[in-house]
């Protein structure tokens, strides 16, 4: 399981604030993949991020596919309960901490997600390896901590997968430690200098 928590990398998720948001939030179905999400503190922040800067109509558009290879078992069942330990949540900002998170009464110890956020979460174990999308008309895949692990043949099928699976001018994230193959720097237009985030080319490959 990759190592992550709450808020995590908080520069690339003023990134897109400012770069993605405005494409994708005028979309009627606004479909979002984290491929390797592991419990599922990276789509909860980028859900809580978007309902912090768009309408709870829009928001409801939203649908944020969470997929992991999870050979624990255990995630699908974390991220639809959206609980847990305080200890894992200390980097949320506190204002927002108070806005979405309430005292889990059936564990105690442990603090829930608003209904609103984790309504918005669908969990799929997923092998990214089958080179499959889970499915089609993406405007955002966040792909972290997971690309390093494969070999160069298949990180280049991986990111020709998530090309395909992208809308025309829509967002890849990946780690900051991830660089994009040569292969398909022809097919991703290099969104800012400072943090990985692609928009797709229309007509490659």
């Amino acid at each position: 399981m990759a190592f992550t928590y709450f808020f995590r990398d908080y520069q690339t998720l003023e990134m897109i604030r400012e770069y993605v948001l405005p494409v994708i939030g005028s979309r009627r179905y606004i479909n979002i993949w984290s491929a390797g999400c592991a419990m599922g503190q990276e789509p909860y922040t980028i859900a809580i991020m978007l309902r912090e800067n768009m309408g709870p109509m829009i928001f409801r558009n939203v649908k944020i596919y969470c997929t992991d290879i999870d050979i624990s078992n255990l995630f699908a069942k974390i991220i639809e309960e959206g609980s847990y330990a305080k200890q894992e949540l200390d980097r949320i900002p506190p204002d927002i901490f108070s806005k979405y998170f309430s005292s889990d009464e059936q564990k105690p110890g442990n603090w829930k997600i608003a209904e609103e956020i984790r309504r918005r979460l669908v969990f799929e174990k997923h092998d990214l390896l089958t080179f499959q999308p889970v499915r089609q008309n993406m405007g955002l895949i966040v792909c972290k901590n997971v690309l390093l692990h494969f070999s160069d043949e298949e990180r280049l099928k991986v990111y020709r997968m998530f090309y395909d699976t992208l809308d025309d001018g829509c967002f890849l994230i990946t780690e900051q430690t991830q660089k994009l193959p040569a292969e398909m720097e022809c097919c991703f237009e290099t969104v800012a200098a400072n943090a990985q985030i692609f928009k797709k080319i229309p007509g490659q490959q």
